[in-house]
Order: structure tokens, then C-alpha cells, then sequence
């Protein structure tokens, strides 16, 4: 039978794809990862993986081995760690991966208090927009706004989110305002994540629907950006609830055809499917469960 230590290494170089990452992720020396991998090969008498001087890459054998043994591996890994925990407070690095839309004050003093609360985790954030691997790298938790691919992460519903038609004073001074969804074409409206410049915006109003495709000078992939453009008064944006109610509530945005809005989008916390969650990872999505999101509607 293959040395359990071994198949972890091996594991780890298929994950990062590259023996120094695996190596440093490890905390051992290069020629002892490749040690190791040559003798889990030759005990299993297979090559598991295609050593190139530009990259590695798994055979199909690999893959196979990759997909059979990373999630036992890893329940294993997580039973042993909630076995021997002896301290009082969760402890260890935790990743998280998030949307641009929760860099702003709202979930960055809900880290901030959960930092406080747990002194012995260390946070390593991603803000982005991209839907990164969480799998691939090395991420305990995603947040993700809208719908989910299917996978084989779990998925905890936390929230959900509504996007309302919007503009600023300036720009509706001297222009006809929009009387039903097809009036929005003879708008500049602002875009989040158009292609070339246009797209479709989906409104319901009771069970009606109507979906219209707008253009508008700019496109940008994250809503902090155009809801800027829409503050500035260069057009029409569908934006968040969160994005704009207060700016409603002071006047600086008029809310555009208030019986239209987005359908209501999940908002999820993701993670790898696992038997065993590391503590950090369960305190962590506790906390996400009983936070008063301002960023989305909780359900009651």
C-alpha cells in the first residue's frame, strides 16, 4: 500500500501544479517532494504526472488518482486536526475569497470584529471579481452574489440581493424619465460587465417581466465603478439596493420606475464539500450566519 505521506505530497503537487509551491506549502525541501513523488509512482507503478521544464501536468492516471484521493485525504487531514485541537480558540490561516462589492466599511468592520473575537486566525483575503477555484487555490470560503454553478461545494443561502433602476439629479434634469422598461434604450445606461458596450437588464414587477437591451458609454466589471459614473450623473444604473439607498434617502439618486426591480439574486457562503470543517472555517461561517448584512436582505 502507498505511503500515506506520500499520496498527501502528491496531492499538494497537483493542487499547486508546481514543486517549489508544493514544497513551500509543505514546509520541506524541493528533492524531498520529488523524492516522494517518484516513490509513490514506482510503488504504484504508474506516472502520475509529466514533468516538463516549463510546467507539470497530470496524466490521465493522475487525474484519476487526483480525484480519488484528495477528498479522503483530506477528511483525514480535518478529522485528525479536530482530534488533537487542544487549544481554546480556533487557530490556523484562514482564506477567503470575495467580490469587490464587499471591500467597502460594511464587511471589512465584520472582519475587523471577527479578528478581535479570534485573535489566533490569521485572514488572508482575495477581493475580486473573478470566480476563482477554490479547490485549485487553497481557498476555505467564497462568498458569491447570484447564481451558482453547479459543483460539488457546498453552498449556505446567506442572504439575497436587489438590483433598482437609478440616476442621478443632474442627468434626469432636462431628459424625458423613463415611463416603462422600454424607454431605458433611449438612455445611456451604465453597465456592469456589458459586452462592447451593451447588454440585457431582466426587471420584474409582480409577474410581469421584461427584459431590455441597453447600451451606455461605459462598462465596468465591478459596481463600485459604475455606481460612481451613475453618482456623477452620466447615466442610468441598475444597481444594488445596498449600493443606493442611502444615496435615494438623501436625494442624491432618483429611483427610476420603482415598481421594476431585479429578481431577487442568493447570496451564498461557499466551501469544499468535507465531513470535517476545520474550526476556523465553522466560527467563521457562525459569524457570517448572524451578521446583519447592510450589504444584503436577510431572510427572516
Amino acid at each position: 500500500m502507498a505511503d500515506l505521506n506520500d499520496i498527501a505530497v502528491f496531492v499538494k503537487v497537483a493542487q499547486f501544479g508546481s514543486f517549489s509551491r508544493a514544497a513551500l506549502s509543505l514546509g520541506m525541501p524541493i528533492s524531498t517532494v520529488s523524492r516522494k513523488m517518484a516513490a509513490l509512482e514506482e510503488q504504484l507503478g504508474v506516472t502520475l504526472i509529466q514533468r516538463t521544464t516549463r510546467k507539470l501536468t497530470l496524466t490521465s492516471q493522475g487525474r484519476d488518482y487526483f480525484n480519488q484521493c484528495s477528498e479522503p485525504l483530506s477528511v483525514l487531514m480535518d478529522a485528525e486536526r479536530v482530534l488533537t485541537q487542544t487549544q481554546k480558540q480556533p487557530e490556523g490561516s484562514l482564506r477567503i475569497s470575495v467580490p469587490v462589492i464587499l471591500s467597502q466599511e460594511p464587511f471589512l468592520d465584520f472582519v475587523s470584529g471577527f479578528m478581535r473575537d479570534y485573535p489566533r486566525i490569521k485572514i488572508d483575503l482575495f477581493i475580486t471579481n473573478l470566480y476563482l477555484d477554490l479547490v485549485a487555490e487553497n481557498i476555505d470560503i467564497g462568498i458569491r452574489f447570484g447564481a451558482l454553478k453547479d459543483s460539488s461545494l457546498i453552498a449556505k443561502k446567506l442572504g439575497i440581493e436587489i438590483r433598482y433602476l437609478v440616476a442621478a439629479p443632474a442627468y434626469l434634469q432636462g431628459r424625458d424619465i423613463p415611463s416603462e422598461p422600454e424607454d431605458l434604450k433611449l438612455h445611456n445606461c451604465l453597465l456592469h460587465n456589458g459586452k462592447n458596450n451593451e447588454a440585457e437588464w431582466e426587471m420584474v414587477n409582480g409577474h410581469q417581466r421584461a427584459v431590455v437591451h441597453v447600451s451606455g458609454q461605459i462598462s465596468s466589471r465591478d459596481f463600485q465603478s459604475v455606481s460612481a459614473f451613475v453618482y456623477r450623473g452620466h447615466g442610468i444604473g441598475f444597481l444594488p439596493a445596498t449600493y443606493c439607498d442611502e444615496k435615494i434617502a438623501e436625494g442624491a439618486l432618483v429611483r427610476l420606475l420603482p415598481e421594476w426591480s431585479s429578481q431577487p439574486m442568493g447570496v451564498h457562503a461557499i466551501y469544499p464539500s468535507r465531513n470535517f470543517l476545520p474550526a476556523r472555517v465553522q466560527v467563521f461561517l457562525e459569524a457570517l450566519k448572524n451578521w446583519q448584512s447592510p450589504l444584503w436582505i436577510t431572510p427572516p
